[in-house]
């Protein structure tokens, strides 16, 4: 059985509130906030801006990273360091938003560097 990233864990109530503006933490620091995201089953994403973070202002990450919600602090938390989230493929939303291969990418590059003992989504 393949994981799915691009769903959200059981239990996470992303249907709560909009998420967009929510702060956004890597295992290691807040990494920017939400731009954009999606709750479709399994395609959910985030488009997180990162200000002047990475050279590319924002970064798309896989709802199944996403470990938590808080809704009255508005902050997303996912699993990954800010180091693993920088080196994921590039993301332009104008042109990798709606493209299967970079998806493809994404999705790889996350499941290999999922934390010890952190169950797929």
């Amino acid at each position: 059985m393949t994981a799915n990233v691009w769903a959200y864990r059981i239990g996470i109530d992303y249907l709560a509130g909009d998420l967009t503006g929510y702060g956004v933490e890597a295992l290691d620091g807040i990494i920017g906030k939400v731009d954009k995201h999606s709750d479709e089953v399994t395609a959910a994403f985030l488009v997180v801006d990162t200000g002047m973070w990475i050279l590319n202002d924002e970064v798309l990450l896989p709802a199944g990273l996403v470990t938590r919600i808080d809704h009255t602090a508005e902050k997303v938390y996912v699993d990954r360091t800010k180091e693993q989230i920088k080196a994921a493929p590039e993301f332009h939303q104008d042109e990798n938003l709606g493209n299967a291969d970079h998806r493809d990418a994404l999705g790889r590059h996350y499941l290999a560097h999922m934390p010890f003992g952190v169950p797929p989504a």
